[in-house]
């Protein structure tokens, strides 16, 4: 993913897709229809997955806590 200050991150959603929001986009078919918001500028899904542009920017300084937050979503569904 490129970014407007042309800085570019290299993203591996697949340990964030639990929990009621993300989870579907395990769906190969679902994750593929991403669009980008015009507006603000983020990854989109037409379930309303998003994530904030500035995390997905700034990614190595959250990866660490996106993937805990993925954890508790994967309980929160048992």
């Amino acid at each position: 993913m490129e970014f407007d200050d042309d800085t570019a991150q290299v993203i591996d959603f697949e340990p964030l897709l639990e929990g009621e929001l993300y989870g579907p986009l395990r769906e190969l078919t679902l994750f593929n229809q991403v669009t980008i918001d015009p507006e603000v500028h983020t990854l989109i899904w037409p379930n309303g997955a998003d994530f904030d542009p500035a995390t997905l920017h700034d990614w190595p300084q959250h990866a660490e806590t996106m993937k805990a937050m993925a954890r508790r979503w994967a309980l929160t569904k048992r």
